[in-house]
């Protein structure tokens, strides 16, 4: 399909220039502790998708040479500081033109509500890569986390209602103020709206947890078929609604389940463990697999999303070292589309 629109996100499918990744930051890390076995998760994912494309990677100062150090050759450093590791809220959205030219949007970040007290240097993540790459950007005068929304790059954008519309994120908005900023920032002509994210996800329910484009018309989905799981109602709920939507090219949806891993606890908290937050990179897909209990699933997922994506090598990392932090790989990176600068 040829894109006319001015300006326009496009989906993550297509060919990257490079990821970003925030390196972690331990004071910021809900379990501090843990900070050695989140190093190694983030140099695994580093390392898997260093095999297909270009990764550089934010640091600050007094991490520059540990990052280094563990690292290698595998990734371009840049010092960009910033309080949390998650480059999926806190980074850029790159946009393109119809002619493939590099832009991006910068929203106003929060902490996901101010869930957490430091989040200024966050803030200013986005217009300081974009600084350094040279890309033009739009202010947004919107708070928006990069993992709250998904596109298939033709029109279409996906979100939930329990983040988009959370009085934490934008209270002076109405929802016909949010669709249009939304709109009118990625350049998209549809949202789909799902009412609820995973249950306990503590972003307050990211689409990219539950749902997401495979390609123009088709969506995969994270299914749970146990009644006595709150994930239950949820993803039925969810759905429900996808198979009544069509999409901004006026098509029904394909919808491909993918089962959810046996639920995980730690220091009884229920752990949003996901499927769904896989990253697609040039040529390939880095998975979170969960091992154990998990293993039967964690090979039905791989099996499935071989048969989705049979073109793309599927690389499988270890979810665990980042889910006890509340995300995984997808909530780690950020995608820069390969384009005309």
């Amino acid at each position: 399909m040829e894109n006319n629109r001015t300006n326009y996100m496009p989906a993550e499918w297509e060919q990257h220039e490079r990821t970003l990744i925030q390196w972690p930051v331990r004071p910021s890390l809900v379990f501090p502790d843990h900070y050695n076995l989140v190093r190694q998760g983030y140099v695994e994912v580093i390392k898997a998708i260093a095999e297909f494309e270009k990764v550089t990677v934010l640091v600050n100062e007094n991490t520059l040479e540990e990052t280094k150090e563990l690292c290698k050759d595998k990734a371009e450093l840049l010092v960009v500081p910033h309080n949390d590791g998650w480059c999926r809220d806190s980074g850029p959205t790159f946009l393109w033109n119809s002619a493939k030219k590099l832009s991006a949007v910068n929203w106003k970040f929060n902490a996901w509500g101010e869930r957490f007290a430091h989040y200024d240097l966050d803030n200013e993540v986005a217009p300081r890569v974009l600084e350094h790459f040279g890309i033009s950007y739009i202010n947004a005068q919107i708070v928006i986390e990069g993992g709250s929304i998904h596109v298939d790059g033709e029109g279409t954008l996906l979100t939930t209602r329990e983040c988009l519309l959370n009085k934490n994120r934008n209270p002076q908005l109405t929802i016909v103020e949010i669709e249009e900023e939304v709109k009118r920032q990625v350049g998209v002509s549809k949202i789909i709206w799902l009412n609820h994210g995973l249950f306990g996800d503590e972003t307050d329910g990211h689409v990219d947890n539950v749902a997401c484009f495979a390609k123009p018309g088709v969506i995969i989905m994270q299914t749970c078929s146990d009644p006595g799981d709150p994930n239950y109602e949820i993803t039925m709920e969810n759905m429900e609604i996808l198979k009544n939507s069509i999409d901004a090219c006026g098509r029904k949806l394909e919808l491909i389940q993918i089962p959810q891993p046996p639920a995980r606890y730690y220091e009884d908290i229920r752990l949003t463990l996901s499927y769904l937050n896989f990253y697609l990179v040039n040529g390939g897909i880095i998975l979170p697999v969960f091992g154990e209990d998990a293993t039967d699933s964690d090979n039905k997922a791989e099996e499935i999303l071989k048969q989705v994506f049979p073109d793309r090598r599927i690389v499988t990392v270890d979810g665990m070292a980042l889910i006890k932090e509340g995300g995984n790989v997808h909530c780690i990176t950020q995608q820069m589309p390969k384009g005309i600068r």
